[in-house]
């Protein structure tokens, strides 16, 4: 790296003030600081927190926990084309498959919406940051795999522009980016992001019995008056036997957004981002309690089978998992406050359930419910902020 090393330094008067390129310093810079530790640090005097974890260690931490959902949602997308093609191949080809469609799809959720994030930072005249590392990757694991691409650049600059370069960039955004972008393409374009056909992902004639559907749809789309479980393991057929079973929802072989659908990759991420102290605990656990909750309140007074359906299904099912460890705990968007985390968690797992059963039109509530709390994370603490003043005051003896 030592010669790469003398190639930056000798280019780099080039990009500072006076220099031929000074206009180009903030993206000269972001080069340097993506292959390069910067060279700038904390002055000697006065009292400073140094620590070794700096934003783009958590970005990179972050995008590491992701790539089992990443890779496992690679072969699933072969696993699908495949499985609904009726035919049997191995995993080494149906990897290849998925990684064919996949791939695409991040470049262009990366190239995007790096751009756009470039043009703001020369704009503004600030430093081009990593936080674009995460979003770049969450935007494609919430799309399904056959979605165009013209759309996934459309969604991503709908979303860094709208929901985060216009409330100031980095750090400063309302909204969860990549749900933002989810959002607007499940809006924009139902149809491409919706429905059974979307899932399967083959230019081929599909093998008669077989549904692309995900198992949410299917349990909305059989009504109030069926027991649910009964009907989702109908739907598995000789191609696919358990296909929507509780061990197959957990593993994660199921139709469903490139990233979403294994829970057991998600948890392996969780681990990977506890460990690591990037994550929030407080978050995930509240969140996961929420569910439970409200899971456990539509089973105790439902009024039909799809409300009685089992609480831990909700846990497999859809988004669920990926939202909890991955969406719900951003650190920008969601509560601040430790009292705060517990409660905004909780209810992005009580209001999940609750629009994912109650809403006819959308049965899929993860991403509505972290959204809603992400406008909600800032009152939140608010109260939060002023309950913890009232309690000092009342100590005080002065």
């Amino acid at each position: 790296m030592k010669f790469l090393q003398d190639i930056f330094d000798k280019l780099e008067p080039n990009f500072k003030k006076g220099g031929k390129y000074e206009s180009l310093f903030y993206l000269w810079e972001a080069q340097r600081t993506f292959i390069f530790t910067p060279k700038t640090t904390a002055p000697p005097r006065g009292a400073q927190i140094r620590d070794a974890i700096d934003l783009k260690r958590m970005m990179f931490t972050v995008v590491i926990a992701l790539i089992p959902c990443l890779l496992f949602g690679i072969w699933n997308t072969g696993h699908m084309h495949y499985l609904s093609a009726g035919q049997e191949v191995g995993h080494l080809d149906k990897f290849l498959y998925g990684l064919w469609l996949v791939l695409p799809i991040v470049l262009v959720s990366y190239i995007s919406g790096g751009l756009i994030e470039v043009a703001f930072a020369l704009l503004r005249k600030h430093p081009v940051t990593e936080g674009f590392l995460v979003t770049g990757m969450l935007i494609p694991l919430v799309v399904p795999a056959t979605i165009p691409l013209w759309q996934v650049a459309v969604g991503t600059i709908f979303s860094v522009v709208l929901a985060k370069e216009i409330f100031g960039g980095v750090g400063m955004n309302i909204l969860n980016v990549a749900l933002t972008a989810r959002a607007f393409l499940f809006f924009a374009y139902p149809t491409e992001i919706s429905g059974s056909e979307v899932w399967i992902a083959t230019g081929e004639e599909v093998v008669q019995g077989y549904s692309g559907a995900t198992a949410l749809g299917i349990a909305a789309e059989v009504g109030t008056g069926e027991n649910q479980i009964p009907v989702l393991e109908a739907f598995s057929n000789a191609f696919a036997p358990d296909l929507y079973s509780m061990k197959s929802m957990f593993i994660g072989t199921i139709p469903g957004s490139i990233g979403e659908t294994s829970t057991l990759m998600c948890l392996i991420g969780a681990i990977i981002l506890l460990i690591t102290g990037v994550g929030s605990w407080r978050i995930m656990l509240s969140m996961l309690v929420g569910g439970v909750a409200m899971g456990l309140i539509l089973n105790g007074f439902g009024s039909n089978e799809f409300l009685k359906l089992p609480f831990y299904y909700h846990l497999v099912m859809g988004g669920f998992a990926f939202g909890l460890v991955y969406m719900a705990t951003d650190p920008v968007t969601a509560a601040q406050t430790q009292t705060g985390k517990w409660i905004y968690g909780f209810f992005c797992g009580f209001f999940a359930i609750l629009i994912r059963v109650l809403n006819p039109a959308y049965p899929e509530g993860v991403m509505l419910a972290i959204l809603l709390m992400n406008v909600f994370a800032p009152l939140i603490d608010y109260y939060v902020v002023g309950a913890n003043k009232k309690r000092r005051l009342k100590r005080a003896t002065v």
